[in-house]
């Protein structure tokens, strides 16, 4: 762990100042669009616009970076996201925020892609699980710590957005000044969306689902912060609770997939994420009912998401398992753009308290479905499934890749122990028969 810390400090550090940006920008736009009149379905729209972005970002930044190299694609959408940062105040309009967040996806995907790129190349194989858990670790704690930023006194109405302008702008520094680029890289050509719902139809359907849950929970969970009518400091609470969840419970839940049957596991997982959510949505007007929810919502979502990758790749040959990483992300992303959007609408129709139940909604659904796809065909065994691998929704393709590369990795060594161990069985009765 240490020897992968001293390899990749600067991006880690970096990385962390990129998501207090991120996580407070929007945070942020969730309030103070609110404040600024723009009605629920406005501000989901915007909120959406982000994930349009992101996927765009994560089709065309790998052909960016074959042409121009790392360092001028990274220095370059750094500079437009502290631009757009800069400029949301200055034109606080609906049309022109979600431009800007169309912007800020586009150029945070792409951000993602050339740090992910650099993590991966400066680590050993050995290394690779846990540069991954660690990148995971500070994008969770980034994202936690900006939420205490909202609370900073804002006079001017300007304040708030210059800081995650700077924090992005500061961000760009140890990376750059400390990481030689890397070799332009080759994208897996993605398996098509009907073989892979063919190798996984659980995993197909469940990455559509959490990618609008997720988005929600990114996009609208200030929005119904302030239509419920909670202060600054109870949204930052309030918001953080998800991510707390997410970071804690996402080891444990690791750990029980990689012993019993997955679909077992996500079935309950997103059950019990289910329920948290109509437990907010009957009783949210307790604040501590809220806080309880979201921790569990946030907790069983973003854990979901590793086990449907790993519970997917239970289903591929090794040499597969890469393909598969671009067609997930672009489901997980069409849903990411639905789950405001239809956040939204039905907080325009039921009022704030709509927001827990689109989740309730998506989860109960992903639960039955991974119930029904029990009869259907048999698990796995268990000694035989791929490793889990704690991956964040936001991920780029690069991460996706990297992540199953890893778990083929895993899944070779354990054969190739598995069958040395037999090997050795076999001797040793062969020498017991000989004697």
């Amino acid at each position: 762990m240490f020897t992968v810390l001293s390899n990749t400090w600067a991006l880690l550090l970096g990385m962390t100042l990129l998501m207090l940006g991120n996580g407070l920008q929007g945070t942020l736009l969730g309030v103070r669009g609110q404040a600024a009149g723009f009605s629920t379905l406005e501000l989901s729209v915007v909120m959406s616009a982000y994930f349009v972005g992101f996927l765009g970002g994560s089709r065309l930044t790998p052909e960016l970076i074959r042409r121009v190299g790392h360092v001028r694609v990274f220095a370059a959408l750094g500079s437009l996201i502290s631009a757009v940062l800069i400029l949301y105040p200055a034109f606080a309009h609906p049309y022109v925020w979600v431009l800007g967040r169309l912007v800020i996806g586009f150029c945070f995907s792409g951000v993602y892609v050339t740090a992910e790129s650099w993590l991966n190349n400066s680590v050993t194989n050995d290394q690779r699980g846990q540069a991954l858990s660690l990148y995971m670790i500070v994008q969770m704690l980034g994202i936690i710590a900006a939420q205490a930023l909202l609370n900073v006194p804002d006079a001017s109405g300007f304040l708030l957005f210059i800081i995650p302008s700077v924090l992005v702008s500061v961000a760009f520094a140890p990376i750059l000044l400390s990481i030689s680029p890397t070799p332009a890289f080759e994208a897996t050509k993605p398996k098509t969306l009907r073989a892979l719902f063919g190798v996984s139809p659980l995993g197909f359907v469940g990455m559509f689902m959490l990618g609008s849950v997720f988005a929600a929970q990114f996009g609208m969970s200030a929005v119904f912060g302030a239509e419920a009518g909670l202060s600054l400091a109870e949204i930052s609470i309030f918001v953080s609770a998800f991510y707390v969840g997410a970071l804690l419970l996402q080891y444990p839940l690791g750990w029980l997939s990689d012993r019993m049957d997955r679909r077992v596991l996500i079935m309950v997982t997103a059950a019990l994420g289910g329920g948290a959510a109509l437990l907010a949505f009957g009783f949210g007007q307790n604040y501590t009912v809220l806080l309880v929810a979201a921790f569990f919502i946030g907790g069983t979502s973003n854990p979901l998401y590793s086990l449907l990758i790993a519970h997917t790749n239970d289903f591929l040959d090794t040499d597969d398992m890469a393909a598969a990483s671009g067609g997930m992300l672009f489901i997980n992303g069409l849903g990411a753009i639905a789950g405001p959007m239809v956040t939204g609408w039905l907080m325009s129709v039921l009022g704030a308290y709509g927001f827990f139940l689109i989740i309730a909604v998506m989860m109960s659904v992903l639960a039955i479905y991974a119930a029904y796809r029990m009869t259907q065909r048999a698990a796995p065994n268990v000694d035989e499934t791929a490793a889990y691998t704690p991956m964040m929704p936001t991920a780029s393709v690069v991460a996706m890749e990297v992540a199953q590369e890893y778990a083929a990795e895993v899944a070779e060594e354990a054969a190739a122990e598995a069958e040395a161990a037999a090997d050795a069985d076999a001797k040793e009765v062969n020498n017991g028969a000989a004697w």
